[in-house]
């Protein structure tokens, strides 16, 4: 049970990158960007043909988070040189992308067993007494260890200085246009603000980042294929919807480590979901829809509740004071 877990902790924090992607478009900029299931593939694609031609793993990954930050850019193109609704423009990248996967691939999969990533060279230069110190926790308590711990510690450093950029970003001259962009595009633009620009590049950012998260998670799972990005939007809307509602959104800093904290559970509970009998790995896609249903609703159903235990209370006090009277 307990190694279970932590694999849903190890995929969930590589998630978490493409999460924050989301949230960039969705929540800072108000745009809804459905490039994503397509640029994840891009960016697991273009890693992994580059290690399979001998780039260099941190080379092939810098190559994705490229091209991922290409596909975004042409979708903010589309939508504001190209006047096409956002929506569409994400969804006419997201289909061009197919194919464009394709040709970067040359074949449906690339393998990349046998191949050096960014995780074989770090277990490769790993202290093996970090390993045995965290697996004594594992085996105190009756369950098996994990084989190492380098993937989760070292993509725990890697998203919180992915957060800790994006705050800073976001706290900048250009990322407070953004953020105005996302929330009043007709004021911003009477400070002679372009918004347009900020758009191209704001949905840029956010797909470079979703391509990392799919390099990485070629890299961790061996293999890029060309369906591995259906339904990412999906489960990066789950991430930003269960963190939000779990840990709230005041901040920017508060928001961005939510969507981090939603990345984790989101996993956790698939995880938990798929341990049921009756539940396969084919349901996988039923489940993330049910999560995000359940996301949704949940909040307004106890805010309502709420209203209604306030208007009562409201109501008896009124009644007391005039009784009082």
């Amino acid at each position: 049970m307990l190694l279970s877990l932590f694999g849903a902790v190890e995929s969930g924090i590589i998630y978490a990158i493409m999460a924050l992607g989301v949230y960039l478009t969705f929540r800072v900029l108000d745009f809804p960007d459905l490039t994503v299931d397509g640029s994840f593939v891009t960016g697991a694609g273009v890693a992994a043909i580059s290690i399979v031609n001998g780039v260099s793993p941190i080379v092939a990954t810098l190559l994705a988070i490229v091209a991922g930050f290409i596909a975004g850019c042409i979708t903010g193109l589309l939508h504001t040189k190209g006047k096409i609704n956002a929506l569409l423009s994400g969804i006419l990248m997201m289909i061009a992308l197919y194919s464009i996967n394709l040709r970067i691939m040359d074949s449906p999969t690339v393998s990349l067993h046998s191949q050096p990533t960014i995780f074989s060279q770090l277990r490769d230069i790993w202290p093996a007494g970090i390993d045995s110190f965290f697996n004594g926790i594992f085996e105190a308590v009756g369950s098996r260890a994990p084989a190492t711990w380098v993937i989760v510690i070292f993509m725990f450093v890697v998203v919180l200085a992915i957060k800790f950029l994006t705050d800073y970003f976001l706290k900048t001259e250009i990322g407070l246009a953004l953020r105005a962009t996302g929330d009043n595009q007709r004021m911003i633009r009477s400070f002679s603000a372009n918004t347009d620009n900020l758009i191209v590049l704001g949905v840029g950012i956010s797909n470079a980042m979703v391509a990392l998260s799919g390099a990485l998670i070629a890299q961790i799972g061996g293999f890029a294929d060309v369906s591995m990005g259906i339904g990412m939007i999906v489960i990066g809307l789950a991430s930003v919807i269960i963190g939000e509602a779990l840990f709230g959104k005041k901040t920017i800093a508060i928001a961005t480590i939510a969507v981090i904290g939603g990345a984790i559970v989101y996993r956790i509970v698939v995880t938990l979901a798929l341990r049921v009998d009756f539940l396969e790995t084919g349901d996988m896609k039923m489940i993330t829809a049910f999560i995000v249903i359940v996301a949704l609703v949940a909040p307004k159903l106890l805010q309502a509740r709420k209203e209604k235990k306030r208007r009562i209370q409201k109501r008896q006090a009124l009644g007391q004071v005039r009784e009082g009277a």
